[in-house]
């Protein structure tokens, strides 16, 4: 016996369709009356009510093996249970080890993805383990399949807007909401082939069926894919189908060289092609993109095209499906923004969607802006170093982009290798001060000429056109408008993570600029000592230059500059105030991530209002015992943090006191020690400074008071010069 199902969802005259329906009798023509045996929808796992499907399909799932039978398997991964204290992006933590590539998700991208994302994996994740296990009991519930970690294998989009499954290179942790799909003996090429099948509409199709549905936003569980049949490939087909996912992960990866925080990245866009203008580099790059985007097209419709064959989906299916929902499909791309709909796909940096000059232009002064404090390797633009290699798509992903400036380790450097081109500030500060020898802008400007040569006028004219229309002028925009596009830019994941930092008066009138990777202890007395204190000197004497000639009788003219001159001087005057009230407590350590490492210096970006909003928030949760995990909280409040280490085993892990708090009971159980073998006051005592207490208690107090430096302080006057206090 067989049930009716009528569909009418497109029709506008939704009651005319439907009598229509009802009248119909011709099954085989109409696309709004289906007559199923409901019996058959048991041959789809989970038995969908896909009553659009032919037997014919419904069968594959009984005729065709799925992944499992095929040796292949899906697997969900891990999920921290506390994203900000265990996950950083990449560019964000230290270059070190302990730390791992951990796909998790993101949007649509089938073939390649680039992995933001890492995860704090030292000691074999012992800390992660110890948290989780006191959160749900054990760490197995949310510490999956660790025995597939590291391997090889595709991964993809837990919950976005259509299946993409990408390589996964070698090396990788994989996430509950990035799960991974794995072949025996991590053989690459039947990777490859696993891609371009499961990449195809026709598997997409059927992944559908179980949903019943082929639209919206749906939730690709791994059993969901690994109970999708998978069909007989010949040799024949095995060859073609590497060859073309191999060749559209290159595809896909080479659109990223020019994005400026993958593993992938070697050049801007606009350096990546020629051009007479920087007008004419954008619409090559533009062309270039259109003539790669034509080809994965093309790709993608052979693999498609045989997909079906192997599949016995014949056109008539297809049609059949694709109608049914008024021409719905499995979307070949979806723009990133799409997957904002979605609270569980993290959202991947749109920024480089576009080839306009106007998007491509701000991409290449970031470039300049890194070479210039020496982050990026100017050889790769001037010729003078090869563009490297192309890897393997599951090749263990690069410690560093090929774009960095790196020693023979392959770690970033802190100093220019012998004979390399440029000079850059090896304790990461540049200033926006013209005429000081670290001005940023002239530093940006000795990079142009050092990549244009005779056209570096033309090429800084042209940039500044593009980028300050209005004035035409770099400065401005590098002083107003580059940390905005740098945040964005650095900010991934529901993450924010600039790595170049700038600080300054609450006019905007003058600002320093440190690379949070050349921080050191001392980096803030070098600030106060060695850049902002002789500039204020130096504003001082100016100001008393413009007083004294007058004799205490001064023009409308002079007085106008004598009171903006003690404006910016005593902006200066409070911008140092606010350098010595931090420089006692800094203690960067990036492990932590930038969001916390810089939340003390929230008072020092009163240009940036939203940005200084949330490192102030960020400070007040450090403040309020909220991040006790942190290095910055044991830094800073030894006295609360230590105890704690001796009831919280994951805060001993963080901070070294495990062993002291801690002991190995029977059977492999860990056990509070009834005495730790150091007394709490004795650790306290060595990781307290006064110096430390001291300019904490003065940052507190300056947060309770409220505002930002720069406002409320005692301005000087013609009678009063600047400097006599």
């Amino acid at each position: 016996m067989k049930t009716v199902f009528l569909r009418v969802l497109e029709s506008e005259d939704k009651a005319t369709a439907l009598l229509a329906a009802i009248a119909e009798h011709d099954v085989t023509r109409s696309r709004q009356r289906f007559e199923v045996d409901v019996a058959s929808f048991s041959a789809v796992p989970r038995s969908p009510f896909a009553y659009w499907v032919s037997e014919r399909l419904l069968n594959l799932f009984v005729t065709v093996p799925n992944m499992t039978a095929r040796g292949g398997q899906t697997k969900c991964g891990l999920g921290t249970l506390d994203d900000f204290r265990f996950l950083r992006l990449a560019w964000e933590a230290s270059v070190s080890a302990s730390w791992k590539p951990f796909p998790k998700g993101g949007a649509f991208s089938p073939w390649y993805s680039d992995v933001p994302l890492v995860l704090s994996w030292e000691d074999d994740g012992t800390e992660l383990k110890v948290f989780v296990e006191a959160k749900v009991g054990s760490a197995s519930r949310k510490v999956q399949a660790q025995e597939f970690y590291f391997r090889p294998g595709l991964t993809w989009p837990r919950r976005t807007n259509g299946l993409s499954l990408r390589a996964m290179p070698a090396g990788c942790i994989f996430a509950d909401k990035g799960p991974a799909a794995f072949v025996e003996n991590d053989d690459y090429d039947d990777l490859l082939v696993l891609a371009a099948v499961t990449n195809s509409r026709a598997f997409g199709l059927l992944v559908s069926f179980q949903l019943a549905r082929t639209a919206l936003a749906q939730s690709y569980e791994v059993g969901l894919i690994q109970d999708t049949p998978i069909p007989d490939v010949s040799s024949a087909d095995k060859v073609n189908f590497g060859t073309f996912a191999r060749r559209a992960w290159s595809l896909k990866r080479r659109l990223d060289t020019a994005t400026e925080n993958s593993h992938a990245f070697t050049l801007p866009a606009l350096l990546q092609v020629e051009g007479d203008t920087l007008i004419d580099h954008a619409r090559h790059w533009a062309e270039r993109v259109g003539a790669m985007k034509n080809e994965l097209a093309t790709i993608q419709a052979e693999i498609d095209a045989r997909c079906f064959d192997l599949y016995g989906i014949d056109e008539t299916d297809r049609r059949a499906i694709t109608e049914s929902f008024g021409g719905a499909d499995v979307p070949s791309e979806i723009p990133e923004s799409n997957a904002e709909t979605d609270t569980e796909a993290d959202v991947e940096d749109d920024a480089n969607t576009k080839d306009d000059e106007a998007t491509l232009a701000p991409e290449l002064l970031s470039w300049v802006v890194g070479v210039a404090f020496g982050r990026f390797d100017v050889r790769l633009a001037t010729g003078a170093r090869e563009l490297p290699a192309e890897p393997e798509p599951f090749e263990a992903l690069p410690r560093c982009s090929p774009a960095i400036l790196t020693g023979d380790d392959g770690l970033p450097v802190t100093s220019a290798p012998s004979g390399y081109p440029l000079a850059f500030p090896e304790n990461g500060i540049l200033v926006n001060d013209p005429g000081h020898p670290r001005d940023l802008t002239a530093a940006a400007r000795t990079v142009f000429d050092k990549v244009f040569g005779a056209r570096a006028d033309v090429r800084w004219n042209e940039a500044a056109m593009l980028l300050d229309s209005q004035n035409r002028d770099l400065r401005s925009w590098l002083t107003s408008n580059f940390f905005e596009h740098h945040l964005k830019r650095y900010s991934r994941s529901r993450r924010k993570a600039p790595i170049l930092w700038q600080l300054g008066t609450s006019s905007g009138r003058y600002s320093a600029w440190l690379y949070a990777h050349r921080l050191t202890r001392d980096s803030f007395f070098q600030l106060q000592n060695d850049v902002i204190a002789p500039k204020l000197a130096h504003e001082e004497r100016q100001l008393t230059n413009l007083i004294q000639p007058g004799g205490g009788t001064h023009s409308a003219k002079e007085r106008k500059e004598i009171t903006a001159q003690e404006t910016f001087v005593e902006e200066l005057r409070a911008l140092v105030e606010e350098v010595k009230r931090v420089a006692p407590l800094w203690h960067p350590n990036l492990d932590d991530g930038v969001v916390l490492t810089m939340a003390p210096l929230w008072r020092l970006v009163p240009q940036h209002k939203s940005w200084q909003k949330e490192l102030k928030s960020k400070w007040d949760d450090l403040a309020a015992c909220k991040y006790d995990w942190s290095h910055i909280a044991m830094h800073l409040w030894p006295e609360r943090v230590v105890p704690k280490c001796a009831t919280d085993r994951s805060l001993a892990i963080a901070h070294g006191l495990e062993d002291v708090f801690w002991t190995e009971g029977k059977a492999g159980k860990w056990e509070r020690r009834s005495q730790p073998t150091r007394q709490v006051e004795e650790i306290v005592n060595e990781r307290t400074s006064p110096a430390v207490k001291a300019a904490l208690k003065s940052l507190l107090e300056a947060t309770q008071n409220g505002g930002t430096h720069g406002r409320g302080q005692r301005k000087a006057t013609a009678s009063s010069p600047a400097g006599d206090e």
